[in-house]
């Protein structure tokens, strides 16, 4: 005699199995973003686990292996089980059913840990304000290169890419990095990393990067040896001088200042990138558009060092 909600349950899966036939969106909302993240973390990390989906949804190993399942029925080709690694890899055939997987989408979701790609609503705003974003240039290289790249960083190994430099390298040079995190400084993306050819640890623009290949060799660098990305200093910045005391201090309450000094702390390494967004008057002479450059440092000493190319 089967069990009522054994019975129910499969129902229910059989039910879902009909609907992706006649419309993917006909999925309930809350299965069809957890077949999102199934599909996102498969694609981008190289792997995707049963343990992943029950800690990113909160649910149990048996719901989680369900959504494995169901998901399989409804792309069979698009995983494959490797029990080397207990969970499923993308294979070379996979292609998004459930989530846009173009960087644009993905890399704020991750940056924001978002276990799923929200969804637009189509009538009523949710909190009934609108609002609007910047339409800057995106840029990103294609999902499969910033693929390569998040699997290198997760499973900590080496990763070879063809990259586009502003200086006078050849860009057809393969170069081996080994990547440890991304940055987002709210103009583009880049990807920070051990160099190989230079010993040292630098950012390399995501944009730039032409081809990535995941190698199999692990990463002998550490993020804990980066010590620029581990140490933090404080910012020390202030309204421009060249600006009318009332301006000044329009931007000392903008920024909660305190003593009119607005401080903050910053990884060393993106010193550079927060002078650069803010449109901090580097010069030492305050000789910029103060309208333009509304702030200046105060601790250049301390800072210059770390942030050489961002000062004039």
């Amino acid at each position: 005699m089967y069990n009522k909600r054994v019975f129910n349950d499969v129902n229910e899966q059989a039910g879902m199995i009909l609907a992706v036939d006649q419309s993917v969106n006909g999925i309930k909302r809350a299965t069809q973003q957890r077949l999102q993240y199934i599909e996102l973390m498969a694609f981008y990390t190289g792997v995707v686990t049963r343990s992943d989906v029950a800690k990113a949804f909160g649910i149990s190993d048996a719901a989680a292996t369900k959504d494995l399942k169901f998901y399989g029925q409804i792309a069979p080709d698009n995983l494959i089980y490797k029990h080397n690694v207990f969970g499923f890899v993308p294979s070379t055939t996979f292609e998004e059913i459930f989530t846009d997987l173009e960087p644009q989408q993905v890399l704020p979701m991750i940056a924001a840990n978002l276990p799923f790609i929200g969804q637009r609503v189509e009538q009523n705003l949710l909190y009934g304000v609108n609002t609007e974003q910047l339409p800057l240039p995106q840029r990103l290289p294609k999902k499969e290169v910033i693929a390569e790249v998040i699997r290198a960083i997760k499973q900590k190994t080496k990763l070879s890419v063809i990259y586009s430099s502003l200086t006078d390298r050849n860009s057809s040079d393969a170069r081996i990095i080994e990547p440890h995190s991304l940055i987002n400084t709210g103009l583009r993306w880049h990807v920070r990393a051990y160099s190989e050819d230079t010993y040292d640890f630098r950012d390399f623009v995501l944009s730039r990067i032409q081809h990535a290949q995941q190698l199999t060799d692990k990463a002998e660098s550490n993020p804990e040896y980066d010590d620029d990305w581990i140490e933090l200093i404080n910012l020390q910045l202030t309204p421009h001088p060249k600006l009318s005391e009332e301006k000044r201090q329009i931007l000392l309450t903008d920024y909660a200042a305190k003593d009119d000094v607005i401080e903050f702390t910053v990884r060393r390494a993106l010193l550079a990138y927060v002078l650069q967004r803010l449109s901090v008057d580097t010069t030492e002479d305050h000789s910029l558009n103060p309208n333009a450059y509304q702030l200046i440092v105060m601790n250049r000493d301390e800072i210059e060092p770390f942030a050489g190319w961002a000062f004039l």
